[in-house]
């Protein structure tokens, strides 16, 4: 029980110390700070499926198969996400205008 309590605990500061962190990020630096955090996620995402692969029971199984779907559903939306945000950086595309007649 105590261990829970302190997994607990770095859990709660964890997200506090992220949240003040990522609110404070100026707007230039969002666009490259999200595309390192994909990549740590991508991470994250295969231990999940390691630990998939090694779970005894069924809740570990249950929980781990919930965040390897959480953890690629965020890694792929992540990457979408980056790469629109890019996009906006690129220059236009020279439109073809059509011949009349």
């Amino acid at each position: 029980m105590q261990e829970l309590l302190v997994q607990l605990a770095i859990f709660v500061i964890a997200a506090f110390l992220g949240f003040e962190l990522i609110s404070r990020v100026p707007n230039m630096l969002h666009t490259p700070l999200m595309s390192a955090t994909n990549a740590i996620h991508g991470i994250v995402l295969v231990g999940a499926i390691i630990v998939v692969a090694t779970a005894n029971d069924p809740f570990t199984l249950v929980v781990g198969f919930i965040a390897v779907v959480l953890g690629a559903m965020n890694v792929v939306g992540g990457f979408w996400v980056t790469n629109r945000m890019l996009g906006m950086f690129r220059p236009p595309k020279p439109r073809v205008k059509k011949r009349k007649g």
